[in-house]
């Protein structure tokens, strides 16, 4: 008997501190003058709630933060005017991206701005209307308010690759946000969010880029959408990976 309760102990000893690690690993990279990229898998509520509970870690820290969401540049004056009343509703959000958790973390954001002073809260994405390519304009962004005060960014999983070998074939090769900031010398920490199965959200795992875990993770659900070649090692590639997965 009591070598059953010591599995357990053991077993649930060992699943707090995966989910720690995922967590204190992200938060510990979060310095000056860095960008912190979490990668979703979009309209996953789970996802919102890490992003958010390492908002709340980091400013209890008492130390300022930059938190860049992928809105339209142009919906920043709506943004800036949810902490006066405005409603998130206002907000145009893609349809791709759009969610109720996703705008409760912005509500919830810009409460939190009203006895915060140095959070800041950024829309990073291009618009509709937008002749720049996409990731070129979020890393402009990004790369403008890089400063003191870290930035923690949440975007679409492709934009967290900072280093992809396009196929030969390919005749236009597009660097997602992550390469372009790294080519121009940024410092940059980059977090997928991978689920092994849609229904598995229960508990977060991370897996640090040096693990053939991880480069297995990153070909079989993101490299796999690409035409270019798969990684041999996660590592340059991303940071590391937050995996979801059910209760064992």
């Amino acid at each position: 008997m009591w070598g059953f309760y010591s599995f357990v102990i053991i077993f649930l000893t060992l699943l707090l501190t995966n989910v720690a690690v995922a967590f204190d690993r992200v938060v510990q990279g979060m310095e000056p003058n860095s960008i912190t990229i979490i990668g979703e898998k979009h309209k996953r509520p789970e996802s919102v709630h890490f992003f958010k509970s390492l908002i709340t870690d980091y400013l209890q820290q008492n130390k300022c933060l930059t938190v860049a969401l992928e809105i339209a540049s142009n919906q920043q004056s709506f943004i800036d005017e949810i902490k006066q009343g405005r409603p998130v509703s206002d907000i145009e959000i893609a349809p791709m991206i759009d969610h109720p958790p996703f705008r409760q973390l912005i509500n919830d954001l810009a409460q939190m701005q009203g006895s915060n002073d140095c959070l800041k809260i950024i829309a990073i994405d291009a618009g509709i209307k937008s002749e720049t390519r996409r990731d070129e304009w979020m890393a402009t962004k990004l790369a403008e308010h890089v400063g003191q005060a870290p930035i923690l960014a949440l975007v679409g999983n492709l934009h967290t690759l900072k280093k992809v070998e396009w196929n030969y074939a390919m005749s236009k090769k597009e660097p997602y946000v992550a390469e372009i900031l790294v080519s121009q010398g940024k410092n940059v920490r980059t977090y997928p969010q991978i689920w092994l199965d849609r229904e598995c959200s229960t508990r977060d795992r991370y897996i640090h880029a040096d693990s053939p875990e991880a480069t297995e993770m990153l070909n079989d659900n993101l490299f796999s959408l690409l035409n270019a070649d798969k990684p041999k090692t996660a590592n340059g590639v991303v940071n590391g990976i937050v995996m979801w997965e059910c209760d064992r």
